[in-house]
């Protein structure tokens, strides 16, 4: 039996293996959940020494385990590891999904539950092509490493400490990563390019308490209108930053790079209707697609301030608060973009408030060469498996691991994602396509053989 026979005689049970471990709700931001993120990662580690990894270990960290394993077969062949994270986010607004999150349900060919596509489904898809290898052909064609994190999903805290902690451990030719998104319905995807990020919060504050607006309402200052009216100078209406200095460092688009963010396949129309708004906002000599991949942002997360309970209180509040986030492409540095950010704050505070920027976590944006080698087997495996042309994009987020890696390792990325841009991931109804976790399969398949005839 060859491996492609192995995968259609063995999908049925991929999918009940999926949905065991979608079934363990491994949210790593509450701290009730840990007993189940811990749960999780031994049914990981348990599964990759039943596939064939006999040295699979869950290992402690100053956070969330590591699970650990690797196959060391073939003398002399590439070694990659293979990164990805078995916990998920928050499931709020419980209400809003159709079917439990942690009851995974098929609807319409897509498997619904937390994790479907970010990032438990997209580690079986590597897990179970592995397995059908190690099955049907009794080994691997490369040496494969796998590290999987339970902390992705609050920043990797734990993360760079244990790469530093385990050189040896993490030595690899290449980094092969499936977290990321397709462009669209059945469009193979190689992310080869990722935005930094800054996250920041700001806390303004005026009088000692809040006051009566009856009273004092004309005459002292109320923080949510400083807030309020900080943020709004932060930004041009177009979408222009107007932070001094945020730009600098931000490396010219060239005309091949805006011409491979153009082939990308994308309908705004479409992309309007999914969103459900009549119109796009930002910069009006970009694309959106441009807007939303290789250019700076600077969006508010959350604001908040004042009275919000139910019925009217007549209270000037003393206190405002907004989360921030920035978006960061090459070669902006996240330590001067947060200075900038800060004393844009701090230097354009009025009289009468002051104002707290709390910086928290930052990373670079990242870049891979999409000429290279592992990148080129990639594409013949992807491109051989869904049967159309591979997208070779770079994307809007941020996966901080990544800029790690890089800088700690300095090894290429291999970056193939599977979740399709409906997924909602991050919110209800998260789900991926059966269909989209097959051919992932096989094309993770070939790509080990494709990345070993490479060399």
């Amino acid at each position: 039996m060859n491996v492609f026979s192995y995968l259609d005689a063995h999908e049925e049970q991929h999918r009940k293996e999926l949905e065991e471990l979608l079934g363990i709700p491994s949210i790593s931001a509450l701290s009730e959940h840990r007993a189940d993120v811990r749960r999780a990662a031994q049914w990981l580690r348990d599964y990759l020494e039943r596939i064939g990894f006999a040295s699979a270990e869950v290992l402690p960290t100053q956070g969330n385990p590591v699970v650990w394993a690797e196959w060391t077969g073939r003398p002399g062949a590439p070694t990659a590891l293979i990164y990805g994270h078995y916990d998920v986010q928050p499931v709020d607004p419980l209400e809003l999904w159709t079917s439990p999150p942690f009851a995974p349900a098929v609807r319409n060919g897509r498997l619904y539950a937390r994790g479907a596509a970010d990032d438990k489904g997209q580690v079986m898809a590597q897990l179970q092509a592995l397995a059908a290898l190690l099955a049907a052909e009794g080994s691997l064609p490369v040496n494969v490493k796998v590290l999987l994190e339970g902390e992705e999903e609050i920043g990797s805290p734990s993360l760079e400490p244990f790469i530093r902690e385990h050189p040896r451990r993490v030595e690899a030719d290449l980094i092969v990563i499936s977290d990321t998104s397709m462009v669209d319905h059945g469009v193979p995807t190689i992310c080869c390019g990722l935005r930094g990020i800054v996250d920041m919060e700001v806390h303004v504050r005026t009088a000692a308490t809040d006051l009566h607006s009856g009273l004092y309402g004309g005459a002292a200052p109320n923080a949510i209108h400083v807030l309020a009216q900080l943020l709004a100078g932060a930004r041009q209406g177009q979408g222009r930053i107007l932070v001094p200095g945020f730009y600098d460092g931000v490396r010219p688009l060239t005309d091949e790079e805006r011409a491979q963010i153009a082939a990308v396949p994308f309908d705004e129309a479409a992309f309007k209707a999914r969103l459900g708004v009549e119109a796009l906002v930002g910069e009006p000599e970009y694309t959106p697609l441009e807007r939303m991949t290789v250019r700076p942002t600077l969006e508010v997360n959350g604001i908040w301030g004042g009275f919000q309970g139910e019925g009217p209180k007549t209270v000037i509040p003393n206190e405002a608060h907004a989360k921030i986030t920035c978006r960061l492409v090459p070669d902006q540095e996240p330590e001067a973009v947060a200075q900038a950010v800060v004393h844009y704050f701090q230097t354009n505070c009025p009289p009468g408030a002051s104002v707290r920027v709390d910086v928290g976590h930052c990373a670079r944006p990242w870049r891979a060469d999409p000429g290279s080698r592992e990148v080129r087997a990639a594409v013949r495996a992807l491109q051989e498996s869904f049967g159309r042309e591979v997208a070779l994009a770079r994307m809007g987020g941020s996966i901080p691991v990544i800029e790690a890696f890089d800088r700690l390792l300095g090894v290429p990325c291999v970056l193939m994602g599977f979740a399709p841009p409906d997924s909602n991931a991050h919110a209800p109804d998260e789900s991926i396509p059966l269909e989209t976790l097959r051919l992932a399969r096989r094309a993770l398949c070939r790509f080990w053989h494709e990345l070993a005839a490479a060399g």
